[in-house]
């Protein structure tokens, strides 16, 4: 089966406004992070091998190289997104008619929310990297294509938050308190700064471009 990272944008627009559990906004989420991480290359590609630029050239690969593995990795969490909520909705169908059911049935539906945490959690993680790259992008790239960092932060920016909202909704139905108040701190933490971060790289982009 062709999975959604394959496909072609149109497509996967149709899947996401239809009617179908999945893709859903996780997917989405990551697709923001990812199209972050590419934006971020592009303004590395185009400013690496410049002679303006040749001052950054290795800080600029450097970034590049960074920039690339969250692609890849974020890109690849679009499925894992929909894994994780075909398990929970796998565990919810479970039969419950008998005690031995019930606990089966509890198990796996704790197991399954825990696993659809782990997954936007992950992606918190890669968007947050995202932006201090995005950042350090505005900072050196090439002023010519400079916007682009903006685009890329923003769009790290909205996937972090994006995905913060899949760990919140799906924390509070976890009945292991250690576990939740784990996420959760470290949630927090990764949303600490960001918004200063990418602030503070949109204001650096539209004070070159304006």
């Amino acid at each position: 089966m062709t999975e959604i990272k394959d496909t072609a944008i149109e497509p996967f627009l149709d899947q996401l406004a239809s009617s179908a559990a999945t893709p859903g906004g996780g997917s989405a989420a990551a697709i923001l992070g990812g199209m972050g991480a590419a934006l971020v290359s592009m303004v590395c590609n185009l400013t690496i091998g410049k002679k303006k630029y040749a001052e950054v050239e290795e800080d600029m690969k450097e970034i590049l190289a960074k920039a690339e593995d969250l692609r890849h990795r974020m890109t690849a969490m679009i499925q894992d997104d929909v894994r994780a909520f075909d398990t929970v909705m796998g565990a919810y169908g479970m039969p419950k008619e008998t005690d031995e059911e019930k606990a089966a049935r509890g198990e796996a539906i704790q197991d399954a929310l825990k696993m659809a945490t782990d997954v936007p959690i992950r992606c918190c993680r890669l968007a947050r990297e995202v932006i201090d790259l995005a950042l350090m992008a505005s900072e050196k790239g090439n002023v010519n294509v400079i916007s682009d960092a903006g685009v890329g932060v923003l769009s790290a920016y909205a996937a972090l938050r994006s995905a913060a909202l899949n760990v919140y909704i799906n924390a509070k139905m976890i009945s292991d308190t250690s576990f939740v108040e784990s996420k959760l701190n470290e949630l927090e933490g990764l949303l600490a700064g960001a918004e200063a971060t990418t602030e503070k790289a949109y204001d650096i982009v539209k004070g070159k471009v304006s």
